[in-house]
This record gives structure tokens, sequence and C-alpha cells, in this order.
């Protein structure tokens, strides 16, 4: 994937749920991996000529495991001109020493997500950016059938009250894919995750069960996507069509 159809699709995202105002300072989530290197250059890339003025700041943070060298993520951030942050903890010694977790995700991810958001509202961000792409709007709405029988999946924009903070994906319209053909063709630093459960997770269960299903009845991804956008969730706000966008959205 080109640089052009990433910017392309992340505005789609961007205006037709309106994530960002002008003024905005947004925190971007990045793990070292693909898709948050993604993010990063759109929105650095998007930043250049969106109508409404927004900064950026890249956060990661660091579960404390050996081997975890961010200076080739430091190094594309001085590129983009982007200021880095690193936030270290010690959440992968509670998790497996510790606490000695047999299901770690859920509470890993609770705690990475307090020290992002602590960090961003310290770097005086009133938003947040998380890397999810299309094929994880699919996937966590078949986890959410199977596992917990309910019709649901994550919004494009959501406000946390508690943090009082906006998350917003821009990724929602970009391909798994693409996202591999973009890492690919722009040769991005991407840092291998050093944790021990990484790619034994139910995500990675929902993951191939959406490329068994696409396989044996093609488009059935797209269309799961679509049922998505049509499906009225409550959590999803409505989409701006483009010809009814304000100069400000356009």
């Amino acid at each position: 994937m080109k640089l052009q159809k990433l910017m392309s699709l992340t505005r789609k995202a961007v205006d037709e749920f309106r994530m960002i105002q002008s003024g905005d300072k947004i925190a971007v989530g990045i793990s070292g991996g693909k898709d948050s290197l993604t993010l990063l250059y759109a929105l650095s890339g998007l930043k250049r000529f969106y109508p409404n003025d927004f900064t950026l700041e890249a956060i990661t943070v660091s579960l404390g495991f050996q081997g975890f060298n961010l200076e080739p993520v430091k190094a594309l951030c001085e590129e983009l001109g982007v200021p880095y942050t690193v936030v270290g903890t010690e959440i992968g010694k509670i998790i497996f020493e510790d606490r000695k977790e047999e299901n770690p995700c859920s509470l890993c991810a609770k705690m990475r997500k307090g020290a992002f958001n602590e960090a961003a509202k310290r770097l005086g961000c009133n938003k947040i950016a998380y890397a999810h792409h299309k094929d994880d709007v699919v996937e966590t709405l078949l986890m959410s059938l199977i596992l917990e029988g309910r019709i649901h999946t994550f919004s494009p924009v959501t406000y946390l009250d508690r943090m009082d903070l906006t998350l917003i994906r821009p990724l929602i319209y970009v391909d798994e894919a693409d996202v591999k053909g973009f890492m690919n063709k722009y040769t991005l630093p991407v840092v291998k995750n050093p944790c021990p459960a990484d790619g034994h997770t139910q995500r990675e269960y929902a993951k191939d069960l959406v490329a068994r299903l696409s396989y044996e009845h093609p488009g059935a991804k797209e269309r799961m996507f679509t049922a998505v956008l049509n499906g009225n969730l409550p959590s999803w706000r409505e989409r701006i069509p483009k010809t009814h966008r304000t100069k400000s959205q356009t």
C-alpha cells in the first residue's frame, strides 16, 4: 500500500466520524508493531495538510522486558518530527512473576492503558489514538458473538469520562493486508514484541477464524464490516456523508 492510499483511508475515517478538531493534541500509542507505526505515519502525514490544526505525541509503554530496543522507533519519530516518550513500568514482572497470571492479557491491557492514559494527560493531550484496523473491528465482533453472546465491537470514537480523554481509531478503514504492504514498502522499524503470551490469545483465534471464513466465502470480511457500519450499534456515532461535510471537514 502506498502512502497516498493510507492517507486517503485515514482521512475518510477522520472526516466521517469527526475524529479531529482544531487545537487537538493527540497521543499516539506506539507498541513498536506494524499497526502503531503505520498509524504514526498516517497522522503525521495528515497533520501537514488537514484543515483542523492538531499536534501529536508518540508514547510507548514499556512492560519492562529485556531486549525491547526502541532506538529505531525513536529515530522514526525524530524523522517525522513527533515528540516521543517511553514510559517505563514493571507490568511484565507483576503479571508473569508476582501474580503468575494464567490468562494475563486482560490485566496487562488494563494496566498498559492506565499507564498510557496517565502519560497522555501529563503531556497535555486531550485525545489518544489507537491503531485498530478493519480486521480488528471484524475480529472483535466475532469474539463478542462467540464468547459473550452479544453484538458488539469497539467504536471509532469513544469518550473516556474518567480520564477526560477522547479515544480515536483512524485506521478502521484500512485492511491488515494493506498495513503489511505499507510496512514492507516503507521498511518500518518494527520491534518484536517480547511478551511470552504474544501469539497465543483469543485475538489470534478470531484472526484465524476470519481468514478461514474469507477463504471459504470470499468477501465475508467486507460484508461483516459493512454490517457493523450499517448496524446502528449504540457506540458508533452516525457517519457524515461526504456530500454533507462542512469545509472544515473536507
